[in-house]
């Protein structure tokens, strides 16, 4: 096994409820996201989809999916994690009422929170 001084490999940290959160999350942005944009474009809103779906399926640190189609560092995943976060917040707002999106809002923040040990991984990890 080769490893350099200062480099460790540590073991992904369980996140089954972390991505339970995670995934409900997605859902929300990849419903409401093109929910408020249907108003401005159809286009966008099937753009808003593409992306929203697509980046984090195309683009993904190994060791954190079993399958990587294009490999990227840790913070590129925690900024896709971020981006499906905010539109899932900010597309709640603009689109449902304010009860849903406060739950939305409510569920956001504590995906943030459950996510800070996956994100340590893969900012420290070797993956």
């Amino acid at each position: 096994m080769t490893e350099t001084v200062g480099e460790s490999i540590q073991p992904r940290p369980d996140d089954r409820t972390a991505s339970a959160l995670r995934f409900a999350v997605e859902l929300v942005a990849w419903v409401a996201t093109p929910w408020a944009l249907a108003g401005c474009s159809w286009l966008l809103a099937v753009v808003s989809v593409v992306l929203l779906i697509g980046l984090p399926t195309c683009f993904s640190t190994p060791g954190d999916k079993a399958h990587v189609i294009v490999a990227v560092p840790g913070w590129a995943t925690i900024l896709l994690v971020l981006l499906q976060i905010a539109a899932a917040v900010v597309s709640s707002w603009a689109v449902w009422p304010a009860w849903a999106a406060g739950l939305v809002t409510l569920t956001a923040v504590v995906t943030l929170f459950t996510e800070r040990r996956r994100w340590r991984w893969l900012l420290t990890s070797a993956a």
